[in-house]
């Protein structure tokens, strides 16, 4: 689950860069399975190595290598970025989301 939503991550700096790139939930249109027992991890390796034969095209496609390059985004990035504790468990879960919509109304 972490690789699947950290390539997500990876999609969209590269795509809102401009660069075409496969969709990551594309993998049927690809040619490829999800196995039972190691999952897409084939289409995961050939979609970071960019190694995805497009059949229309005869290119190879996938993930640029140019995003292995980039700088991470840091929280200093974004108009209205907010600290986020990952490993804090909430007390109140409705408290910390109605948290989370008075800090967004706020910022607006």
């Amino acid at each position: 689950m972490y690789i699947h939503e950290f390539l997500h991550s990876l999609e969209r700096i590269l795509q809102e860069d401009g660069y075409e790139i496969p969709q990551l939930h594309d993998y049927e249109k690809y040619g490829y399975i999800e196995d039972a027992t190691i999952g897409l991890r084939e289409w995961y390796s050939d979609y970071m190595t960019k190694n995805i034969l497009n059949k229309e095209t005869g290119e190879k496609v996938g993930l640029d290598e140019a995003v292995y390059l980039m700088q991470p985004y840091h929280h200093s990035d974004f108009k209205y970025s907010t600290e986020i504790e990952f490993n804090k468990e909430p007390s109140n879960l409705i408290e910390e989301i109605k948290g989370i919509f008075k800090a967004i109304k706020k910022a607006f």
